[in-house]
């Protein structure tokens, strides 16, 4: 049970990255790139804080940083930037869509072969995207909104393939926020035009807990789910955001958008699970 909960409420913190971001920008407490700032800048702080409490080692120079922090900054600036246009919830599922799809193209490229069930997946997967993506009525993506939030999820799934090999994501994801605050700093400092003491608040909310606590205690609980749900519980995300969008920002939930979600999610979902089920009937 208390895996479980902390899973969930994991699970939730994620999705209100979006739903905190979506409220600061859309409400017009901070504009996105002075909200970006803050964000890597609380989530520096917080896993800093977390880091020197576990008194653990962690390398800034690792070879492998560059693209992490790189990667970090593009994710962090797009993620903001299409909240301008976009539902929490929408903006979520296409994150969520391109992220996924991005690392099936990526082991798919690089030698993996897909079996039949995942190439099914894949392509329903990909056909809710291309709904959640196309411009339209009833609450569908806005084309400025919907390539900010593609460009955001190529950039954190080229930051989790980059990863893959971290002995202590925990510690690898500290150093890359830390290098990863420069970065956004030098680019979007000059674009920064209004910030309020709401918009500050949610910001650090933001980084400092819902994304610096919300990935430590991701840390902490992936090593004690099986291998094949880890990926599994992550489908929550989107929907988890698309309710909350609804309940607690008004947000429209159209025939469209549903459909979309629920082919992202199974679509996803037979995919990853496809290797799980080879494995259990062997």
């Amino acid at each position: 049970m208390r895996l479980f909960l902390l899973t969930s409420f994991t699970m939730i913190a994620f999705a209100a990255n979006s739903l905190l971001t979506r409220l600061a920008v859309d409400g017009a407490f901070i504009d996105p790139n002075s909200f970006a700032i803050i964000r890597v800048l609380a989530g520096a702080v917080t896993l800093g804080i977390i880091m020197s409490a576990r008194r653990s080692q962690m390398s800034l120079f690792h070879r492998s940083r560059a693209i992490g922090a790189i990667s970090l900054a593009i994710y962090m600036a797009g993620f903001s930037l299409a909240y301008l246009t976009l539902d929490a919830g929408l903006g979520a599922l296409i994150l969520f869509g391109v992220v996924q799809m991005s690392m099936f193209g990526h082991a798919t490229i690089t030698g993996a072969r897909p079996t039949l069930r995942q190439i099914f997946g894949a392509s329903l997967a990909f056909v809710g995207l291309g709904l959640a993506l196309w411009p339209g009525p009833g609450g569908q993506a806005d084309l400025p909104g919907a390539a900010f939030m593609t460009i955001a999820g190529l950039g954190w799934a080229a930051y989790t393939i980059s990863g893959r090999a971290e002995v202590d994501p925990l510690a690898a994801t500290t150093a890359n926020f830390i290098l990863c605050l420069p970065i956004v700093s030098v680019v979007l400092l000059a674009f920064t035009v209004n910030t309020t003491l709401t918009g500050w608040a949610l910001a650090v909310l933001c980084g400092g807990v819902t994304s610096g606590l919300g990935y430590a205690l991701w840390y902490s609980v992936l090593p004690r789910l099986p291998q094949n749900l880890a990926p599994i519980v992550q489908l929550s995300v989107p929907i988890i955001a698309l309710v909350a969008g609804a309940v607690l920002l008004g947000e429209t939930l159209s025939l469209i958008v549903v459909l979309a979600a629920a082919l992202v999610v199974c679509g996803i979902a037979l995919a990853i699970t496809s290797r799980s089920l080879r494995t259990h009937r062997r």
